[in-house]
């Protein structure tokens, strides 16, 4: 017993939480912070799901805006003026209401470069990501058509949002965003008839991937995530799920597959809701049986170092 939780500490300092660990997260390196660790029900007391991507203390990487998720943002201390790209990995509420939040928020900051937000193309029940940013901020009838500058070139405002529709091929991996600090990579992940991304971030050398919503069914999740240094996967259903909760979301075993045939250095469960919290012993036994590596369990604004 004593050598194997040794063996687990070594491997465990590879990622380290720390909920409301001291700002900024990743002061140094790279960092992923969990905004908000919870789903659409207000009840578990958690802001919906939001990270951020943190490089040597500067959040250049915002996936997600879910509800809560914008207070999350200011209590991390992360400046909107730093980030690099938005990315949505599919436009349920519970990952995108605050994201008008933020953006009259930025009105406040300085910044001044335009700032790129991807997201999945539409269908018949959910706008493209482009249409999306329309009918928030688009005069006349937006949402909050009052805000149409941070989107209409005609009007003068201190940066521009850029909306971008990913479209994909079933199986196909598609670098979205390259800057000279980060590399965006894109695929198809199945959540029932929701269009749904998983996205890879390579990042000062290190890899993390975000799975987002999705049933783990297609096999993109596992391609995507080869060999990184942290997924972010969500644990959204219990093992034993079935029905249409099956159809959306992975349960332990299914992400315990993918994260062992990925070979990943260290699993992160987050999206929790009222039907897994209070499960970890049960959850963490189905993962592993098919994944060795050391798994924690999101809170919010829990910061994880990749070392």
């Amino acid at each position: 017993m004593k050598p194997l939780r040794g063996i687990a500490f070594l491997l465990l300092s590879c990622v380290a939480p720390s909920a409301h660990a001291a700002p900024p997260c990743g002061a140094s390196g790279i960092a992923v912070q969990v905004l908000g660790s919870g789903g659409p029900q207000v009840q578990g007391k958690r802001a919906s799901s939001s990270y951020l991507v943190w490089q040597d203390g500067k959040a250049r990487v915002l996936v997600d805006s879910g509800g809560g998720s914008a207070l999350r943002f200011g209590e991390s201390n992360a400046d909107f003026t730093d980030l690099d790209v938005v990315l949505f990995t599919h436009l349920h509420v519970d990952h995108s209401a605050d994201f008008a939040a933020l953006v009259k928020s930025s009105y406040f900051q300085k910044r001044s470069r335009p700032l790129p937000v991807y997201g999945p193309v539409g269908n018949e029940h959910f706008p493209a990501m482009t249409a999306f940013v329309k009918a928030l901020f688009e005069e006349p009838r937006g949402a909050y058509a009052y805000l149409s500058a941070f989107i209409d070139p005609r009007a003068e405002s201190s940066y521009k949002l850029e909306p971008h529709d990913v479209a994909l091929k079933p199986d196909e991996a598609q670098v979205i965003f390259a800057s000279e600090r980060l590399r965006v990579t894109a695929m198809q992940v199945l959540h029932a008839a929701v269009p749904a991304l998983a996205y890879r971030i390579d990042v000062g050398g290190k890899s993390v991937v975000f799975s987002g919503d999705n049933n783990g069914d297609n096999g993109n999740l596992e391609k995507l995530a080869k060999q990184a240094h942290l997924l972010v996967a969500h644990h959204a259903a219990p093992e034993g799920a079935s029905g249409v909760e099956r159809r959306l979301h992975m349960p332990p075993s299914v992400i315990g597959r993918i994260a062992g045939a990925a070979n990943v250095k260290a699993l992160v469960l987050s999206h929790r809701m009222l039907r897994t919290l209070g499960r970890k012993a049960e959850s963490q036994a189905a993962i592993a049986a098919t994944y060795h590596g050391p798994v924690s369990f999101a809170d919010d604004l829990s910061c994880f170092e990749i070392r």
